[in-house]
């Protein structure tokens, strides 16, 4: 049987080797490319190999200074909400699937040398990254998240809207009879919508730890797979915006979103339905077959996200634990000044 060995990917090999399906748009090798270029650390981009055939694929990043290592996917105050392992097992076998998951997650370990009490690790792990146990079985703390994701490639847009509140739906009604427009506004648009998270952040005395920098990087290496929603009113004045990245499979309900209302009706519901509507009928979004509202772990940004009658999908963080892990946990909590909230509402 041909044994499994790891390998370190320059993000050329990375991209050649990233599946076409399957994977978050933040696998993708211009979001890592942003990461790297703003991280204070280190990246790795691991692979697996069977032979020539990679079966699996983990970006990493580490940072070191005198209180530890910490080893992170995806790294804080950059607004990411999850990346982790990809898995593409050259067999659809669940014992394939397993084993291939079993043996990468240990060559991992050890490749990184997590299993020391200095080290701390925090990874969150993707959807599509169903089978968190090896790290439960290696003495990893893994507990669960979730999101809400939208179903838009089975189901016609009257479907989709049927499975709205009906507050939802009326309040979308009321928004289309205003003359408000919501268009794609590209790089300026991200600049906009990342002045409104901050001035958001500030009216609530928070810090928002994301670079506009990484921000720009992330909209413009993406080119077309990045969409920047800005409503304007009869005047053109800006109300609200949001910047939703789009891998081949979803799109994400990212940053942006902050409270904003036009005649009493809220204008973030509009901008979302706009998103609905290109995800079904825009050519160029043709593969895209869901809406991620990233994130359904807030008691009150579920009250709202729950309206929009998306599917709950759990996802798993890994994290060390162990009385050893205090001070390279502290380290951890110096690099998420901001904490890993991003407004969505």
């Amino acid at each position: 049987m041909t044994q499994l060995h790891i390998e370190q990917l320059t993000l050329e090999e990375w991209d050649d080797t990233l599946p076409s399906s399957g994977v978050e748009v933040f696998h993708s090798s211009a979001v890592l490319d942003a990461i790297d270029q703003h991280f204070d650390g280190e990246m790795h981009l691991f692979g697996a190999y069977k032979g020539e055939q990679p079966v699996a694929l983990f970006p990493t990043f580490e940072r070191k200074n005198a209180l530890g290592r910490v080893i992170v996917s995806p790294p804080p105050s950059m607004g990411i909400p999850y990346i982790g392992p990809v898995m593409m097992p050259n067999s659809p076998k669940q014992t394939a699937y397993e084993s291939v998951n079993k043996d990468f997650s240990s060559l991992v370990m050890d490749e990184l040398g997590v299993r020391s009490n200095r080290a701390f690790v925090r990874f969150i792990c993707a959807p599509s990254y169903v089978d968190p146990r090896p790290f439960d079985w290696a003495g990893f703390a893994v507990s669960p998240a979730f999101t809400y994701r939208i179903d838009v490639g089975t189901q016609s847009l009257d479907d989709v809207q049927a499975q709205f509140s009906s507050s939802l739906r009326k309040e979308i009604r009321k928004a289309q009879t205003f003359d408000v427009t919501v268009r794609d506004e590209g790089i300026e648009g991200a600049r906009l919508v990342y002045d409104d998270v901050i001035s958001r952040y500030d009216e609530q005395d928070e810090a928002f730890g994301m670079p506009w920098e990484f921000l720009e990087s992330v909209v413009t290496g993406l080119g077309d797979r990045c969409r920047v929603y800005v409503a304007r009113d009869p005047d053109g004045e800006y109300l609200s915006g949001m910047v939703v990245p789009f891998s081949n499979d979803v799109g994400y309900y990212w940053i942006g979103g902050a409270r904003a209302s036009y005649d009493g009706v809220s204008i973030n519901n509009l901008i979302h339905w706009t998103v609905l509507e290109d995800i079904k009928e825009d050519d160029a979004l043709a593969s895209v077959t869901k809406y991620d509202l990233v994130g359904a772990n807030t008691e009150r940004l579920c009250n709202y996200k729950a309206k929009f009658g998306g599917e709950l999908v759990p996802y798993y963080t890994v994290e060390s634990t162990g009385v050893g892990m205090n001070l390279a946990k502290r380290t951890y909590q110096l690099l998420n000044k901001s904490g890993e909230r991003i407004p969505t509402k």
